[in-house]
């Protein structure tokens, strides 16, 4: 029996415009990655975490023998109700043996241990609180020698917009933004994070990168372009401040993009990572989860223990946990030998209207005038500055 979830505007707009306004610039350049030279093994059962709309969920579908399962989980039901529809337009393809299922993986993954021949994230992991911590338990649920792979955006995504945002912010002595942009910039690991990350994981394997641009014809169609609305623009507000503080904030970065590039398409550099590996048969030390400087998960530090003790850990992240019912796995078989799931549908958070990050940017409402007490500040005092932007 299904249950229909409480679900907010946003989140159903979202749904709406993913496939076409999103996933062509983003969700689809990463998925490609993913799906290069991947097989499905022979009767295989395969994972797919935060699926969102079906893809690459239904490309994957398509490279399953027969008898292979394939279990797809996002926390929103509103996503997963397109993928449904997807899948039931497939026809005898959608009958393959597909199973979606509403749950988050946060904060971990309700499945049991070593039960899934392929674990696959499109994106998934940039919205963990830990990226570590979820990494590992993606690879706990695999099988010893089963694949694991995941998509990410790296360091040095969306570069150019943060070197503006932090020379606004220095300019004007936000230093508690600037503190918080800087940990928000940190989030997106580099490669060698990623490697430590994997060992950690106890996955064997390599990380793939490519590199593509984004451009957008000024400051407000930067803004209003669905793929930061629905994607960073919530934080960006966030590390602004509250109120008029967030509002000034966001005329200058306006102001700076706009007399910095004068006319020219604003264009942002994104760094893409894949994570390639196969989970090793045991760990090669059993303190291997140890090695991690910046295992976090919210503000809760994850002490030193080995790699099976973090996972069964509590650790209260004021997220809603897993079904306590499933926790030892959701995924059975029924008595004629076929998979069997549960499905438990979560509330999708609903947005409070008033919050910083919902609030609209006077900067860019047509019409809005200046305030004055910005008048002191030329634009040009922001570009002077700029010396990151032309290396």
């Amino acid at each position: 029996m299904s249950v229909q979830a409480k679900r907010s505007l946003k989140v159903e707009k979202l749904a709406r415009i993913y496939d076409e306004e999103i996933a062509p610039m983003w969700g689809t350049r990463f998925g490609k990655m993913l799906l290069r030279n991947l097989t499905v093994p022979e009767k295989g059962q395969v994972l797919d975490i935060a699926c969102g709309t079906g893809y690459p969920t239904i490309e994957i579908l398509r490279r399953m023998s027969e008898g292979s399962r394939l279990i797809a989980i996002d926390a929103s039901s509103a996503m997963l109700d397109v993928a449904r529809r997807k899948v039931a337009d497939l026809g005898p393809l959608g009958k393959k043996g597909v199973f979606f299922r509403t749950e988050s993986a946060v904060p971990k993954l309700s499945f049991t241990d070593d039960v899934y021949d392929l674990v696959v994230c499109n994106l998934g992991l940039d919205e963990m609180p830990s990226f570590d911590y979820a990494l590992r338990d993606f690879a706990r649920v695999a099988k010893r020698g089963g694949e694991v792979r995941c998509t990410l955006p790296l360091a040095g995504t969306f570069q150019e917009f943060h070197d503006l945002y932090r020379e606004v912010l220095i300019k004007h002595d936000k230093h508690e933004a600037l503190e918080r942009l800087e940990k928000h910039i940190a989030r997106h690991p580099n490669i060698d994070h990623l490697e430590r990350a994997m060992r950690s994981a106890n996955l064997d394997g390599h990380v793939e990168i490519e590199e593509f641009t984004l451009l957008f014809k000024s400051s407000r169609e930067f803004f209003f372009a669905p793929v930061i609305e629905y994607g960073p623009l919530a934080e960006w507000k966030d590390i602004a401040g509250n109120g008029q503080e967030m509002q000034d904030v966001f005329w200058y970065i306006k102001e700076a993009i706009d007399a910095y590039f004068d006319g020219r398409p604003f264009q942002v550099t994104v760094k893409a990572g894949c994570i390639i590996g196969k989970k090793l048969e045991a760990p090669t030390d059993p303190h291997v989860a140890v090695g991690m400087d910046l295992a976090h998960l919210g503000d809760v530090e994850i002490e030193e223990l080995p790699y099976e003790q973090h996972l069964d850990d509590e650790i209260d992240t004021g997220l809603p946990r897993p079904p306590e019912q499933i926790a030892v796995g959701s995924v059975r078989l029924d008595d004629a030998g076929d998979l069997e799931i549960e499905e438990e549908v979560s509330d999708d958070i609903v947005i409070d209207e008033g919050s910083p990050e919902e609030q609209e940017l006077d900067a860019f409402i047509e019409g809005k005038r200046r305030p004055s007490h910005l008048d002191g500040f030329e634009d040009s005092d922001v570009v002077d500055d700029l010396d990151l932007l032309d290396d």
